[in-house]
């Protein structure tokens, strides 16, 4: 049997998709991800998978992440007998450069993979690569905003291959509970279970329209911050942990210079670091959360202006975010730079809910020698509101009472499951 890669790409929740053109050796015509032969080692078919992106699409560089090696399946058909290797990759951009093997490009939601020819069991092989609901709970790399979207991805993803209602709610319910630290994921998917028809593909229809509104608040509340920044003359720019939405607002402001803590323990923020190096023309400067007061104070990397993203927004205006903005925000104060966080309308928890859930970084990651020794290493912590200067969002910078109309409206949505999950 021939071994064969086929890689998708996601970018903003959709998926690339291909129709092979008559010079593909087998499936012409058809709609596939971007696919190619295994030409060496079976056991090192990534390899393949990068050669046929860059070959095919041109898609290669940091701009392209791996996310998923899937499990294979054996096709065997009139065209031949493969084993497929199935690969997900995260691009940070929809730039496509096709070449002779494939008639057409486009970007869309994986759910349509059902609705056309393609080839065989595509729709299985993207399930093999898929989030997960262990994905949302475990991941401890990626901010809210990111976490959020895979949550929506898992829920429409159940509910196309779901039966009935409440095997959907189930899953809904396990997606609800899975992180909650992170208001965004409870929040978006309680607004579709509350709002869609108690039907599997109505609630597959609603998370992909949630979804699309997802990465469009998320951008849209990127860009309220651009506003305030370039509004405030600011030219360099300091910031901690991962963010997409921070990241993304980085990428569009330009700013002349960017300080990045690492975050400790896992240390994401060397990945935000690489990556604005990467693809901004901003001087990068990677330090640590313990040097963040001397950096504030040193001329030849002092930002602007802070920027970090939150996990969830209080109602009383106190943000839970990465442990070590506190100390941020404080040393910010102390040096006169203001603090502005980005975060979405759906990070403001519903009224009545104000905790601050401190999940907690691997003790190894922080000690692992042989004695006796406690750790104490909560990954979120609560910032005073007193501290932060700014909450954009996608509808502009949110005031105290924006905030509690947005999480009454949160609370509606949360009470599907109460109600049987109609929203009636």
């Amino acid at each position: 049997m021939d071994h064969v890669v086929t890689c998708f790409v996601r970018n903003r929740g959709e998926v690339l998709l291909t129709r092979r053109s008559d010079r593909a050796e087998t499936y012409a015509g058809r709609w596939a991800g971007v696919s190619g032969y295994v030409e060496e080692d079976n056991e090192e078919a990534e390899f393949d998978a990068r050669r046929e992106l860059r070959e095919e699409t041109g898609f290669g560089g940091t701009s392209l992440r791996l996310v998923r090696i899937g499990e294979t399946l054996a096709v065997d058909d009139e065209e031949g007998s493969f084993v497929v290797h199935p690969f997900l990759f995260e691009s940070t951009t929809r730039e496509v450069r096709p070449n002779e093997e494939l008639a057409a490009v486009e970007w869309a939601d994986p759910t349509a993979i059902r609705d056309r020819e393609t080839v065989p069991r595509l729709w299985e092989t993207w399930r093999r690569v898929a989030p997960r609901v262990d994905d949302v709970r475990e991941d401890r790399t990626n901010g809210s905003a990111w976490i959020s979207a895979r949550a929506l991805e898992v829920l429409r993803d159940a509910a196309v291959d779901a039966d009935d209602w409440e095997s959907v709610a189930a899953v809904g319910r396990e997606l609800r509970d899975a992180r909650p630290s992170m208001a965004a994921v409870a929040n978006r998917v309680n607004r579709v279970l509350a709002t869609a028809e108690r039907r599997p593909e109505a609630v597959a229809a609603a998370a992909v329209r949630a979804l699309s509104a997802a990465h469009a608040a998320n951008e849209a509340s990127s860009a309220t911050l651009v506003d305030r920044l370039r509004d405030a003359g600011a030219t360099g720019v300091a910031t901690l942990s991962r963010s997409g939405t921070v990241c993304e607002c980085l990428r569009e402001f330009g700013p002349d210079s960017v300080l990045v803590a690492e975050s400790r323990p896992e240390r994401e923020g060397v990945d935000v670091a690489e990556a604005m190096a990467e693809e901004t023309a901003a001087a990068v400067t990677l330090t640590t959360e313990a040097a963040f007061p001397a950096a504030l104070a040193d001329g030849s990397v002092a930002p602007d202006a802070v920027v970090v993203g939150a996990d969830a927004v209080l109602p009383d205006g106190s943000v839970v975010n990465k442990t070590g903005t506190t100390g941020l925000a404080l040393a910010a104060r102390e040096a006169g730079v203001p603090v502005y966080v980005v975060a979405a309308r759906d990070k403001v928890r519903p009224t009545g809910d104000e905790r601050v859930v401190t999940e907690s970084s691997p003790a190894e990651a922080v000690y692992d020698g042989e004695e006796d020794v406690d750790v104490f290493a909560p990954t979120f912590e609560r910032v005073p509101g007193r501290l932060v200067d700014g909450l954009a969002t996608e509808d502009g910078l949110l005031d105290g009472d924006d905030a509690r109309r947005v999480a009454a409206e949160h609370a509606e949505h949360a009470a599907w499951d109460g109600r049987g999950g109609s929203g009636e």
